[in-house]
């Protein structure tokens, strides 16, 4: 296709024709032309595996530039794929490099080796980086790695701080990776990736710019209404801290500040929301769409196995399959059926004579129920809390050790029940949405090496 840069006219997406052109006027300001990958194609990629939907614009004496795209088809049907969400790799130095090329690579290498051929795509979901943004090569050497084609995200720690604006603030990464916002699509899904961290020279909030508002929504004027549509963003359009913590709103960096402009453009469609950055596990249903809030690939802040609220280091894993999208938390170094973590009577001194069972993918379609001494006793009760870990490893200035400012933070995810002190062992069984079945046992007073249960 050909972009003619005139005045400040821009439109915002042009359709092909059958021979595959178009044509669209550009503002001076867009550095790149976008491609939003029809499905059943490659994903095009750079050399490391890092997806390249895009080509600068160099306008010749006319103000004029083309770009092209040879798109290969796949050798098989895409409606049924796979895709992975890595929230928060967040490396700050070489020694945190080490552990995120040592531990996560391999464990989505492993899972890529099982997926039998079935086509993934990976999304780095933002603060690929803590800052340091000369790290961004050993994020690519990273995916390159894992073997699959991966999408990212603007992170609040990807940014230059030195930028006066917004637009100069995203530089390095669009160096490396291109453009801040696109589209794409994979079988029956139609995916976005946004940038909701807006610089303001001093700090960022939580928002989505009129620009992009506009571009989304002419990207979403040609998906079908009644389809599934997939949004990454790297805040959550918001989550549920600040209610555990008894504030009235969450505060202008944890959520987006105009997410019902974002809410009414995804009405039409069955949209899930993909985000990070307040490295806890959560499932929010707001504005009518699913919003999965992942805990993180460093945990908290590579101090330890465990995001502030319990959640293990991980990231997300997801299956497609027509329009039905499936899902499950995957913690790194575990198996998949690692769902849930018990804990024994007087873990949580404010609940003496309870047992505590952490699931963290928990949603209210998912039923907690729980054994004693092979007897079913029923459903465990929801409340909020504090991981009894995380209380372990993360509580006071001096712990943990790397992360001294790192606090255990309340969950709704904690459930409860009354458990007799002469209990020989307790299990607890977890059922998805679809019926997939996890459990674990606490032998006695001490958490057993019992096996989950696999689904």
């Amino acid at each position: 296709g050909t972009c003619s840069r005139r005045g400040d006219r821009r439109e915002l997406g042009a359709r092909t024709d059958r021979a595959g052109r178009s044509e669209l006027l550009s503002s001076a300001r867009q550095p790149f032309v976008s491609l939003s990958l029809p499905s059943g194609h490659r994903i095009p990629t750079h050399p490391t595996g890092t997806a390249r939907l895009y080509q600068p614009l160099r306008p010749n004496a006319r103000g004029e530039a083309s770009a092209e795209w040879e798109l290969e088809p796949l050798a098989t049907s895409d409606e049924r794929h796979g895709f992975f969400v890595l929230a928060d790799p967040q490396t700050q130095n070489l020694e945190e490099v080490r552990l995120f090329q040592t531990q996560t690579v391999p464990d989505v290498r492993a899972l890529v080796r099982a997926s039998s051929g079935t086509p993934m795509f990976g999304i780095g979901c933002g603060d690929l980086m803590f800052d340091n943004l000369s790290l961004f090569p050993e994020y690519e050497r990273a995916v390159q790695g894992m073997g699959v084609p991966f999408f990212q995200v603007v992170g609040n720690h990807d940014l230059n701080f030195e930028g006066r604006t917004d637009e100069a603030s995203v530089q390095t990464f669009m160096k490396h990776f291109g453009p801040e916002y696109y589209s794409f699509n994979r079988g029956a899904v139609h995916y976005v990736v946004l940038n909701d961290v807006f610089w303001h020279g001093a700090g960022y909030i939580g928002y989505l710019t009129a620009d992009q508002l506009a571009w989304l929504a002419a990207d979403l004027a040609g998906v079908e209404p009644g389809s599934p549509v997939v949004v990454a963003l790297h805040i959550p359009a918001l989550g549920t801290h600040f209610r555990r913590v008894g504030e009235r709103r969450p505060n202008v960096g944890g959520a987006v500040q105009n997410r019902e402009a974002l809410y009414r453009l995804l009405e039409p469609y069955k949209t899930h929301v993909l985000s990070g950055h307040t490295h806890e596990s959560e499932h929010v249903f707001e504005g009518g769409v699913h919003e999965h809030v992942h805990g993180t690939v460093c945990g908290a802040w590579w101090s330890g196995p465990i995001c502030y609220d319990g959640t293990p280091n991980g990231y997300g894993v997801y299956e497609v399959r027509g329009e039905e999208i499936r899902w499950r938390y995957k913690a790194t170094g575990h198996g998949a059926d690692h769902q849930m973590r018990l804990y024994p009577r007087g873990a949580d001194p404010q609940a003496p004579n309870e047992i505590i069972a952490n699931v963290w993918d928990w949603d209210p379609e998912w039923k907690v129920v729980w054994y004693e001494d092979g007897e079913r006793k029923g459903p465990m009760t929801r409340r909020t809390g504090r991981d009894p870990l995380s209380v372990e490893l993360h509580t006071g200035p001096e712990m943990p050790p790397r992360r001294p400012w790192v606090e255990p933070q309340p969950t709704d995810h904690l459930f409860y029940a009354s458990a007799s002190r002469n209990a020989r062992e307790i299990r607890v069984e977890a059922t998805d949405r679809w019926g997939r079945v996890f459990s674990a046992t606490l032998a006695g007073a001490k958490e057993g090496a019992g096996a989950d249960a696999k689904p």
